[in-house]
């Protein structure tokens, strides 16, 4: 039974590094990623393997137990997750906001340009929109 769930684990964390390992915004930065999914994913398939090598390594940095290294490495990767996600958030919000800008500029009536047809956009007031 302890080989089935060591095996359920590694295809997990393999497939969630190689999921997190596609895209990037430029070389340097997908090259970084993918050697820390590297890494990430040794050292998980290590625990795995074997636990108790985990606990050592929590001793040297004087932790008690190998859960609680996990759990603190996955509270510093959650805090770099928001913080990324929040700058990429931000750079998408900046790009919305002068897009919206952008287009609210070209639709915007130019009352120095004289329109091909004076008439065609006046509409008296006793005429009903079309539709209504």
């Amino acid at each position: 039974m302890l080989i089935l769930i060591q095996a359920l684990l590694i295809v997990a964390v393999v497939v969630v590094s190689l999921v997190l390992m596609r895209g990037g915004s430029n070389a340097r930065h997908l090259a970084v990623r993918r050697i820390m999914l590297i890494l990430f994913t040794l050292a998980a398939v290590l625990s795995i393997f074997f636990p108790e090598l985990l606990s050592v390594v929590a001793g040297w940095f004087g932790i008690g137990r190998g859960t609680d290294l996990v759990l603190y490495g996955l509270v510093v990767s959650f805090l770099v997750f928001v913080a990324t996600t929040y700058q990429r958030f931000r750079q998408t919000e900046i790009s919305l906001t002068k897009l919206s800008r952008r287009i609210a500029l070209d639709e915007a009536e130019r009352p120095w340009e004289a329109p091909s047809n004076p008439t065609a956009h006046v509409r008296p007031h006793n005429e009903k929109k079309a539709g209504s």
